[in-house]
């Protein structure tokens, strides 16, 4: 009898990550990362930090609104990327009172009134072109959008 109950909890558990994975305020996470949404929804945006649940470090961020804040200069421009079928470009960012991080930005359309400000940091090359690879698999087609 405790086997069946453990056996459907489980079960019950499984299917609400997957609803909470399918459909919400923050972009598909690729399958395999191992990470979680943390999310934030405010009045004109939504925030969502990828968590490593293995040691709480986030390991990129996502900024949802209709005016991002983020304005890419030419001068701070590192490589191409395609996110969500979106051609767009990393950015040299900065991040005050933090020697030894390197941080990378970049801006995705996701509508015609709503942009995604994305961003990540990394300690070293390593850190950052896994980041990168993680934010260039994210998918905005099941986001659900709480601005208005």
């Amino acid at each position: 009898m405790y086997a069946k109950t453990l056996l459907a909890t489980a079960v019950l558990l499984m299917a609400g990550a997957a609803q909470a994975q399918s459909v919400g305020t923050c972009p598909t996470l690729p399958a395999n990362s191992g990470l979680a949404w943390d999310t934030l929804d405010g009045n004109d945006y939504t925030f969502c930090k990828a968590i490593r649940p293995s040691d709480g470090q986030q390991v990129l961020a996502v900024m949802i609104t209709t005016d991002s804040t983020f304005r890419p200069r030419r001068p701070n421009r590192l490589q191409e990327a395609r996110i969500d079928g979106s051609e767009t470009w990393w950015y040299r960012g900065e991040l005050s009172g933090s020697t030894g991080t390197e941080v990378r930005e970049t801006q995705v359309e996701i509508d015609r009134r709503h942009v995604a400000h994305i961003s990540l940091r990394g300690r070293s090359e390593e850190e950052l072109s896994h980041a990168m690879s993680l934010a260039e698999a994210l998918r905005f087609d099941d986001v659900r959008l709480s601005i208005n």
